[in-house]
């Protein structure tokens, strides 16, 4: 039934993963009685439909290993270098507004120092979250603005529109990071222009996002995972 459905819309296999990741995004607020156990819960759910719907679509094969590596580096100094560089940096107007949002920890205070929370949120952040937003982002979007017929446009297509306006909406996913956020999403698509490759995109967003995770979890800044 899936196979029949993805052949009459292709585009389901990088679109629903991506929907449901902010679908449960969205719905965490109304689960806190679920407690730990949201964790694994969420991680099953976006493992089951990457499986059920984009098993055929993911590709991991790396033609850059150590490019992409820098680059995932790279990325993560971007992203932390503001706050450290220049204190009360992230309290300006510009990252915190009604627009924007406000940062806040994703973690209630209570689940800190649970080994299983922190653990599953690091898998989903340097494992599920790179696949789910490249397949979107680069291996999709880019493509789609491209011409709304994406399958005959090669991964790595360059059309400035779809730079920017991809680089754009990556950008206001990360809400009072969209600055760094926007460099992020340059960066990426140039990345996937450069290398024609999914999987090394799908390798450079992980080590940015487990570099963070590291951060995250040897300085208590809970604010970074969003």
């Amino acid at each position: 039934m899936i196979a029949s459905l993805i052949r009459r819309h292709p585009y389901l296999p990088y679109v629903v993963p991506f929907g449901v990741f902010l679908a449960l995004l969205g719905i965490a607020p109304y689960v806190l009685f679920l407690g730990r156990w949201e964790f694994p819960l969420r991680i099953a759910i976006l493992i089951a439909v990457l499986w059920l719907f984009s098993r055929g679509a993911i590709s991991l094969r790396v033609s850059n290993a150590a490019g992409s590596v820098v680059l995932g580096l790279a990325v993560f100094a971007i992203w932390i270098g503001p706050d450290l560089l220049i204190p009360g940096y992230r309290e300006h107007w510009l990252f915190q507004n009604s627009l924007t949002g406000k940062l806040h920890n994703s973690i209630s205070q209570e689940l800190l120092t649970d080994r299983m929370v922190l653990s599953l949120r690091f898998f989903r952040a340097a494992v599920l979250v790179p696949i789910i937003e490249e397949l979107f982002w680069r291996a999709w979007l880019m493509r789609w603005i491209i011409s709304p017929d994406f399958q005959t446009v090669k991964l790595g297509a360059y059309s400035t529109k779809a730079m920017w306006i991809t680089a754009l909406l990556f950008a206001s996913e990360h809400g009072p990071y969209w600055e760094v956020g926007l460099i992020a999403g340059l960066l990426y698509n140039w990345w996937m222009v450069r290398t024609k490759s999914l999987g090394d995109c799908i390798l450079a967003h992980a080590v940015t996002n487990a570099a963070l995770s590291v951060y995250v979890l040897q300085t208590g800044k809970w604010e970074y995972w969003l």
